[in-house]
Order: C-alpha cells, then sequence, then structure tokens
C-alpha cells in the first residue's frame, strides 16, 4: 500500500489560529477501557470533515456511536506552485484530503462518492480499518457512482487513507491521501491548538517551477525523482497569510503524515523541540525530540510549546527537499518577548526562500504572465527579480550586494559585472564559478554552485534586477538571453533538476 506524507496541523472551526478545545489529559492519555462490542447508542452522527490545516473539534462523547462519513472524490486543476498548475486528483476537494476524526469504538458508515466529471474510478484504504484491503474492494467507485461500506474503529491511533485503484501509485502521487484520527476513550492530552499538514512528493513533466499546465510523469514516479515535494498539496500552502498561528505560551499539536507515494520526511520545526512525538501514529510519546522520520504511508503527532514570538519554519529536513523542492510551511506566533529564552525576533531568510514575502510569489507570477503575453517590462522583471534574488542569492552576496570577503564578491557596484559580457555571467548563475575572481580590487576565492535548476525567466529577473540596482547599469536580460546559453553552455550531468 501507498502511503502519503501528512503533517497534520489541527484549527479551530473559523480561523487559522487552531483548535483551542482540544481534549485534556496526561502525554499518555489515562481513559477508560475501550468498548469495541457494545452496539452503538444514540442516533447516527454525521461526521464533521474539514479541509487542510484544519480538523474537527475533539470529541466529548463517553461512549460509541455510529458514524456517516461522506467523501467525495473530485479531479481537479490546482496551482502547485506561482504559474504552475496540476490535475489533482483529491478526496474532499484538497490536497491532502479531508481530515476525519472518530472515536475508539465507533461504527463507521463510509460513503465514497465520485463525482460525474471525474474521468477515472477511485477507492479507498483506509489504514485504520482491520480488514482485507482497509476497505478498498468494497469502496470501488465509478465516476457518477456512491458506494457504502462499514468498519469499526478497533484502534486508537493517527492514521493515513489513500486511493488504491491501479496504478496505486499514480493515484497517490496526484493527491490521494489524507489522515484519520481514532481517539482513545478520554481523549487526547490537552492542547491549544491543533493542525492537519501532510507531505507528498509530485512528479510533473516540466522542471520545478516550469510554468504552464504541467501533466503528470510516470517514469519520474517510478525513478523517485519528484519535481515538488511539499505539504498541504502546493509550494507556499503554509507560508505568508496562509501560515499556521499561535500565541506565546500556548502548546501546540501537529498531526503529520506522508501519503508519498516514495519519499519519507525528515519532520523539523526550526526553533523548536518537540515536548511529545507519537512515533508512527501510535498512543506512547517519546520526550524532547528534535526531528522525527515519518515513512511514507505514516505519520505522527507531535506537541510543543511556544516560548517566544517570531516564524518557526516547518520544514523536511533533508535540506534540499525544503530549499529546491518546496518542503517549508511556517508557524507565526504573536505575543511578549523573553530575551532570557531568546534574544532574537526573525528566522534567516535563506531558510523561507522566495517565500519569505509574502507579495514575492505576485510580483514573480505577475512578470511570467507578462512575458507569455509578450508585454514583460525591466520593471516587472526587477521586481520579480528582486524577490528571487532574497530567497537564493542573499545568503552569500547579502541583501544590499555587497557580499562576504574573502569568499563571497560584491554584486553592487562592481566593476566585474559592468565589464563582464552578459552571456558569461548568465553562465556563472547557470553553471557555478569556481576560484579566483577580483572585482573592484580585491581578490575573492569562493564556490558558487550551479542554479541550473531555476528556469529562464527566473534567471533572466535576477540579473535584470542586479544590473538595474545597486549602482549597477547593464541593462536586462531576456528569458532567449539565458535559454541560449543553456543551449550552449556544458553541463555537469545531474546539475538541473
Amino acid at each position: 500500500m501507498l502511503g502519503v506524507l501528512a503533517l497534520g496541523l489541527v484549527a479551530c472551526k473559523g480561523g487559522a489560529g487552531g483548535n483551542a478545545n482540544a481534549a485534556g489529559g496526561d502525554k499518555k492519555a489515562s481513559a477508560p477501557p475501550a468498548d469495541v462490542t457494545s452496539a452503538p447508542t444514540g442516533a447516527p452522527i454525521v461526521a464533521e470533515l474539514t479541509a487542510p490545516p484544519f480538523v474537527p473539534a475533539p470529541i466529548m462523547r463517553d461512549k460509541p456511536a455510529k458514524v456517516v462519513v461522506k467523501l467525495e472524490v473530485k479531479e481537479l486543476e490546482l496551482p502547485i506552485s506561482d504559474g504552475v498548475r496540476y490535475t489533482f486528483w483529491t478526496f474532499g476537494g484538497t490536497v491532502p484530503g479531508s481530515f476525519i476524526r472518530v472515536r475508539q469504538g465507533d461504527v463507521v458508515e463510509f460513503h465514497l462518492q465520485n463525482h460525474p466529471s471525474s474521468k477515472m474510478p477511485h477507492n479507498i484504504d483506509l489504514h485504520a480499518v482491520t480488514g482485507p484491503g482497509g476497505g478498498a474492494a468494497s469502496s470501488f467507485t465509478a465516476p457518477g457512482h456512491e458506494s457504502q461500506f462499514s468498519f469499526r474503529a478497533l484502534n486508537p491511533g493517527l492514521y493515513v487513507y489513500h486511493c488504491a485503484t491501479a496504478p496505486v501509485p499514480m493515484h497517490v502521487a496526484n493527491g490521494m491521501y489524507g489522515l484519520i484520527l481514532v481517539e482513545p476513550p478520554g481523549g487526547l492530552p490537552k492542547v491549544d491548538r491543533e493542525y492537519y499538514v501532510m507531505q507528498g512528493d509530485f512528479y510533473t513533466v516540466g522542471k520545478y517551477r516550469e510554468k504552464g499546465l504541467q501533466p503528470f510523469d510516470m517514469q519520474k514516479g517510478i525513478d523517485e525523482h519528484p519535481t515538488y515535494i511539499v505539504f498541504n498539496g502546493s509550494e507556499g500552502a503554509l507560508v505568508g497569510d496562509k501560515a499556521l498561528t499561535a500565541k506565546v505560551g500556548e502548546k501546540v499539536r501537529i498531526y503529520f503524515g506522508v501519503g508519498g507515494p516514495n519519499i519519507a520526511s525528515n519532520f523539523h520545526v526550526i526553533g523548536e523541540i518537540f515536548d511529545h512525538v507519537y512515533f508512527e501514529g501510535g498512543t506512547n510519546a517519546q520526550e524532547q525530540v528534535q526531528t522525527t522520520m515519518v515513512p511514507a504511508g505514516g505519520s505522527t503527532i507531535v506537541d510543543f510549546t511556544v516560548n517566544v514570538p517570531g516564524t518557526y519554519i516547518l520544514v523536511d529536513h533533508a535540506l534540499f527537499r525544503a530549499f529546491n523542492k518546496g518542503a517549508v510551511g511556517m508557524l507565526k506566533v504573536e505575543g511578549a518577548e523573553d530575551k532570557v529564552v531568546y534574544s532574537g525576533k526573525e528566522v534567516d531568510s535563506v531558510y523561507l526562500s522566495d517565500k519569505a514575502d509574502p507579495g514575492a510569489g505576485a510580483a514573480v507570477a505577475t512578470a511570467s504572465a507578462a512575458a507569455e503575453a509578450g508585454k514583460l517590462t525591466v520593471e516587472q522583471q526587477v521586481a520579480a527579480g528582486k524577490a528571487l534574488y532574497a530567497g537564493t542569492c542573499s545568503a552569500c552576496h547579502q541583501a544590499d550586494g555587497k557580499g562576504l570577503p574573502p569568499n563571497f564578491p560584491p554584486l553592487a557596484a562592481s566593476d566585474y559585472v559592468a565589464a563582464t559580457p552578459t552571456p558569461i555571467l548568465v553562465g556563472h548563475v547557470l553553471n557555478g564559478l569556481t576560484g579566483p575572481v577580483k572585482v573592484n580590487g580585491v581578490d575573492y576565492n569562493g564556490v558558487m554552485p550551479p542554479m541550473s535548476h531555476m528556469t529562464d525567466d527566473d534567471i533572466a529577473n535576477i540579473l535584470t534586477f542586479v544590473f538595474n540596482t545597486m549602482d549597477n547599469k547593464k541593462g536586462a536580460v531576456s528569458r532567449e538571453d539565458v535559454a541560449k546559453v543553456r543551449a550552449t553552455t556544458p553541463r555537469p550531468p545531474g546539475a538541473g533538476h
């Protein structure tokens, strides 16, 4: 069975602030024995399903019930990155699918509805189901049809669900996964905020951030070479005004899962230590954990207290995935500072890439659209280049372009930039530059890595920004300029995505 990386953050109904009424208890909840044999009591309950990063409210019932879950499959064209669209197959219209919350001992009546506009049959394998296929054989559903089956939630924990229709890896790779939480009697230990996040890997024909509608690439999936590795279905799904939120002193819980289909996660929140980690979505917790591994098709529950304000960055700590494939999110914490605990306020922007500025994506998208229409201006290139420079170049060359001797030469008021032909400078960005170079009379000796994974548009916009700001006057660079150099300059194997 293929699973999905689910980073689960539970939030309250009605705001990104999280669920402030989560159930109480100790790190291992002391609870009455689970009743998994008695008939459900009371009228059937229609389950509340929530889109990520939100989760339904904790269950306060003290007895098992019959719970009706209705989940609709939709095949939708949605953004996966700025200016990049992808045809997702979804449970509930989102990636990951709707969060499901039930109680141990509940009898779940599950309805799977496949929208008439779908082109494929689908089903569902819930890892919380005890029975062959986890419900897959009982839920095979053609477009325009609805299937129904029932199961009893025997085991508490956090479980992945996913489509298991052939070809299974393709269905999962298109976003068909989610989380179901089976609460123990008495609920989970009390926290102030709960969130739902999942990680998944996606395989497109085009390179990372190549614009337009991108088809699925089966061979990349077979080779396990993802174009994107993201939280909640798209690059930037948890940044800027879509970031998770909390207040100083609050305890935050993240329900985290990995759908895959291939790539496990090394989940880490920069600037935090997990108080408790319920490994693999189970009921026993480890304490004081920095980074936790979650397999494809697996999950975890992490709790931590936020002590100081600022922006905390969620990453897959296999860091190329964060910096170069999209596995980045944010938790923004407001409240009083505590200089004894931590004297700083902000995370270094190198971890935020060009998503650090909520307006960065808009500037890049505007320039891309103008380029496609043949109406791109230098001003639009400079705005897009500024956003891209902040996330890609500023760590070494610095935000003001003055560099860091003796390794990183200045770009501001640079005699090297002024005297070097544009195609050679484009080649430096595409293929890197190693060894000594003299700039403004000073010798520098460092290593600039190749940036050939970047699109022609992005490289052109960054260079146009540098050429027209920082006391430089060198004109504009077009995507055609970059494409010509890319086509004629040798690059080492594997230099691109």
